[in-house]
């Protein structure tokens, strides 16, 4: 029994002996090894983009304000609630102009009468061409005076120009409000535009017509859009030119004021240096990696990237990556820097 004991140790280290001559000679990979599937970093040839970035704005902006001055006592929509052309926004306490116009009203009627009497006696010659001119002109006055009360009654109310969103509302009921004042403001955001500025250099590329791809980032989706202006001057100071993209907007989400990405095919081909998107990773330090192979030894190693722009599921490497690089990009969640892997 003791014999057979002896052998059974034996044997055992036996077994671990030749195990560890294995791993040492490295004629099979390490247990703990990854798997990966890899790519070459290589140049890819592009159509080059123009990025450029602005604001938001309506198609048609109007602000609007009584001609009258007056305390408001109705306001007919929030902000953000859609306006139709000729619908009725606000108004004002009437009753004073009222008052005014019932007054021209007696005034028009009083000299009326007066020069009805006085004509007939111009007519027979009973009174002198000066004095009937004076009641001819005092009846034009007078009736002149009725029309801007009628003018000014009806200016206490304020109706929209435009159908669109009403953007700004300025005011509230019971308010005080001066002639003139901007209270309201209304878009037509149907068709919206993308004010932009663009390099002076790259004018060149830019033409009327054009097709362009506008971000939303607030909203984060995409949008089609055409150049419809383009800067005939440029700003003093940034030497840059105003370019106007028109997007379509039948929904209404694309609100003015909203932040804009656009990017314009320039046309020309560029090359640039990228990997795929799914290789990069971000690490603890919230910096932007991919893992390179070391061929000899087997392993994977952190690389930092700088990153430029994405393109086809491809992003551009500003720096940190070659030409000819072998990186990992299946697999690389399960990696740490200097870990050992298995090639697929």
């Amino acid at each position: 029994m003791k014999q057979i004991q002896l052998y059974t140790i034996a044997l055992a280290a036996l077994t671990f002996a030749s195990c560890n001559k294995g791993q040492k000679d490295g004629s099979e990979a390490p247990v703990n090894s990854v798997a990966v599937v890899t790519s070459t970093v290589e140049n890819r040839k592009s159509d080059r983009e123009i990025s450029i970035s602005g604001n938001i704005e309506g198609e048609k902006t109007v602000r609007l304000g009584f001609m009258v001055s007056g305390k408001i006592s109705y306001i007919a929509a929030n902000e953000g609630q859609k306006i139709n052309k000729g619908q009725l926004i606000s108004s004002l306490e009437p009753t004073n102009y009222a008052i005014g116009k019932e007054i021209a009203d007696v005034q028009v009627a009083q000299v009326a009468d007066e020069y009805e009497r006085l004509k007939i006696m111009h007519d027979r010659k009973s009174i002198s061409e000066s004095d009937f001119s004076k009641i001819s002109h005092g009846l034009e006055q007078a009736k002149a005076q009725q029309k801007l009360q009628a003018k000014n009654l009806f200016d206490t109310k304020l109706y929209s120009p435009i159908s669109g969103v009403l953007l700004k509302k300025n005011a509230e009921v019971g308010e005080i409000t001066g002639s003139g004042t901007p209270l309201f403001v209304v878009s037509d955001i149907r068709t919206v535009k993308a004010n932009a500025y663009i390099p002076e250099s790259e004018l060149q590329n830019i033409k009327i017509g054009q097709d362009a791809t506008v971000l939303v980032s607030s909203l984060n989706e995409t949008f089609k859009g055409k150049i419809t202006e383009v800067g005939s001057a440029a700003d003093p100071s940034s030497r840059a030119f105003t370019v106007k993209i028109t997007i379509n907007n039948p929904k209404l989400i694309i609100r003015p004021g909203m932040i804009a990405e656009a990017r314009i095919n320039s046309g020309e081909k560029s090359e640039f240096l990228a990997v795929p998107t799914e290789a990069v990773l971000r690490n603890l330090n919230n910096e932007n990696i991919v893992y390179v192979i070391d061929k000899a030894k087997n392993k994977a190693f952190e690389r930092k990237v700088s990153l430029g722009q994405l393109t086809d599921n491809y992003i551009e490497i500003l720096s940190g990556l070659s030409p000819g690089d072998v990186i990992v990009t299946s697999g690389q969640n399960k990696l740490t820097d200097g870990a050992d892997i298995t090639v697929k």
